[in-house]
């Protein structure tokens, strides 16, 4: 009886735009018409998922691109999270004896709100009257807009759970202020970096 081929995650490549910036990918998903913004840790995840590669091959790997050493158990923890985004060719679930650790759980025991060392992919719909949209493109900082393509450098078009609009706002490991200045409304300390940094 010949053995079944094991299930390793497979990264989407169909009906997806992707721009890589200096620590993060940004993609549209034309099929289900959502934005995702893909933090470092998440992003290198993603994309040594080739259906191929064991989970500890993916961790070996991924230590290697990121110079710094990841356990299965966030490699897990960004396959969930790029499952949720619809980012795999097929869903793929935890195994019961990889321990789970919500973003808040994982940073804690991380140390220092190191929120670079968690894999973070952040979401959003995009706006669906996109051919209506006169705004300019280099639009500055918490300017509103339709497309990450009208905001500047370094910016992603997004609305948060503290402002419905859409502005250009700050991803994931930027320097912030305040929620209002994260795309993900989260703005925490980080005691490695000594300063606060949107989530």
């Amino acid at each position: 009886m010949s053995q079944s081929k094991p299930r390793f995650p497979q990264a989407r490549v169909n009906d997806l735009v992707t721009q890589e910036l200096s620590d993060e990918v940004l993609i549209y998903d034309l099929k289900n018409h959502k934005a995702h913004c893909l933090n470092l840790i998440a992003a290198t995840v993603w994309q040594h998922c080739d259906g191929e590669t064991s989970i500890p091959e993916i961790a070996s790997r991924s230590s290697q691109s990121l110079n710094q050493k990841l356990g299965t158990t966030t490699v897990w923890q960004a396959i969930e999270e790029l499952s949720k985004a619809s980012l795999l060719e097929e869903p793929m679930r935890r195994p019961p004896e990889i321990p789970r650790l919500g973003r808040r759980e994982a940073i804690r025991k991380l140390g220092g709100g190191s929120a670079i060392a968690v894999p973070i992919v952040m979401s959003i719909v995009a706006p669906t009257a996109l051919a209506g949209c006169t705004f300019p493109n280099d639009q500055p900082f918490y300017s509103l807009c339709c497309t990450h393509a009208q905001c500047s450098a370094g910016l992603i078009c997004c609305s948060n759970f503290l402002s419905s609009e859409t502005r250009c706002r700050y991803g994931s490991g930027h320097t912030c202020g305040s929620g209002f200045d994260c795309c993900s409304g989260n703005c925490l300390y980080n005691s490695f970096l000594g300063r606060y940094i949107c989530l």
